[in-house]
């Protein structure tokens, strides 16, 4: 039995089968490496691991109430999982299922977002291909996301395992025949008001549906709480009592919210839309979501430190095209004339600053003098003069 100890965590390496045979050797041999272990983690690690009977369980259980803390299994393979799962271990320890591995190679391209990239693996699946430093937890969450909404009723794409593809994590989804919205825009740029007027319609649907309340769906509002909280030491009292007033305001609701609703998060199958990136889903008011929507066809395409190039790569499609775009969804949307667009827009504008200066923020992490600037020049520069003129919510 091999073992490996690095930054305070003992990882014991299972492998062959443990049986009657060997089960009080293989459990001498664990206690021995924990004992000298001086307190660390300990995961298990069974790759090389074919088989395990109850008397290898019962070595397990005793080992997870000797260290008195969750006992990771990871790399299972999948028949010594089914093992795990009928014995009811899968609810005593973490076990993690091995993942499959997968190459994107000389695969079709389709779109990239702003945590990774969707390849075609074949005529019926996609592969969401994210970056190098998005975690496996991130990556379930997101997943795990995805099912609860399609069992709410929101059009996504049917998941299927988390792969890994050389160093990132991906999730495997079926889509037969899809592209992006965005690419559906650019290949054919006389779609531009019907597909935004048809995105419009989905997400008023989707505000539509009601998130109960045992759901495991965060609230947005929270969400922008915790946020404010994240940022406070940078902001005077007075400041940190403006932004949080403004977002207290905001009328509670339990309505969906997709969190990240745009041109290349909607997937066009047979003409129909399939959301595929669905990890920033929340409940809340459609603000949230109509926010993100100015953020994404108002203020990021007026930013003229952006180049075209830039602005379209975030936008999908081209930038002539926006305008365009934008009034299609607001027509839709809100049940307007045209000549409202820039009423609309304009009252509305403070809740794009305010999720624009939330994603800044994020993007920075923990890095206090990176963040400072950010917070000076967004939050104080445009957040808090927007709300000093941000009209009530009356939908």
């Amino acid at each position: 039995m091999k073992t490996a100890t690095e930054n305070n965590i003992l990882t014991i390496f299972l492998a062959g089968r443990i049986d009657t045979n060997n089960a009080a050797q293989t459990e001498s041999k664990i206690f021995a490496a924990v004992d000298n272990a001086n307190g660390a983690d300990i995961i298990i690690d069974a790759e090389k691991l074919e088989y395990i009977s109850s008397a290898g369980l019962r070595v397990l259980m005793k080992l997870r109430k000797s260290i008195d803390k969750p006992l990771p299994v990871i790399n299972v393979s999948r028949d010594v999982y089914d093992i795990f799962e009928t014995t009811g271990f899968t609810e005593l320890l973490d076990v993690k299922r091995a993942l499959r591995e997968i190459s994107v190679d000389g695969c079709e391209f389709i779109g990239a977002g702003a945590y990774g990239k969707v390849y075609r693996i074949d005529p019926e699946t996609i592969a969401k291909i994210y970056r190098l430093e998005v975690s496996l937890a991130f990556v379930e969450r997101e997943r795990n996301v995805s099912q609860k909404a399609f069992l709410l009723g929101v059009p996504t794409a049917i998941s299927y395992d988390v792969v890994k593809c050389d160093d990132s994590y991906g999730v495997v989804y079926e889509l037969v025949d899809a592209q992006t919205v965005g690419n559906a825009i650019k290949n054919d740029r006389e779609r531009v008001s019907e597909l935004a007027g048809r995105c419009a319609g989905l997400l008023k649907k989707l505000h539509s549906i009601e998130v109960p309340a045992d759901s495991e769906l965060p609230s947005r509002k929270q969400n922008l709480f915790d946020w404010l909280n994240s940022i406070s030491e940078f902001l005077t009292s007075e400041e940190n009592e403006k932004i949080r007033t403004f977002i207290a305001d905001i009328p509670d609701r339990r309505g969906f919210l997709h969190g990240d609703f745009h041109a290349k998060n909607i997937m066009l199958q047979n003409n129909e839309f399939v959301l595929i990136d669905i990890g920033d889903a929340a409940y809340g008011h459609p603000i949230f979501d109509i926010a993100t929507q100015i953020l994404a066809y108002v203020l990021f395409p007026s930013n003229t430190t952006r180049t075209r190039e830039q602005i379209e790569g975030y936008l999908g499609f081209n930038a002539d095209d926006v305008g365009k775009y934008w009034a299609a969804f607001c027509c839709t949307y809100f049940g307007i004339t045209p000549e409202k667009i820039g009423e609309i827009t304009q009252k509305y504008l403070a809740y794009g600053m305010l999720l624009m200066a939330f994603h800044s923020v994020l993007v920075t992490g923990s890095d206090k003098d990176a963040l400072k600037p950010r917070v000076d020049a967004i939050v104080r520069g445009k957040l808090i003069p927007a709300i000093d003129t941000a009209q009530p919510l009356d939908f």
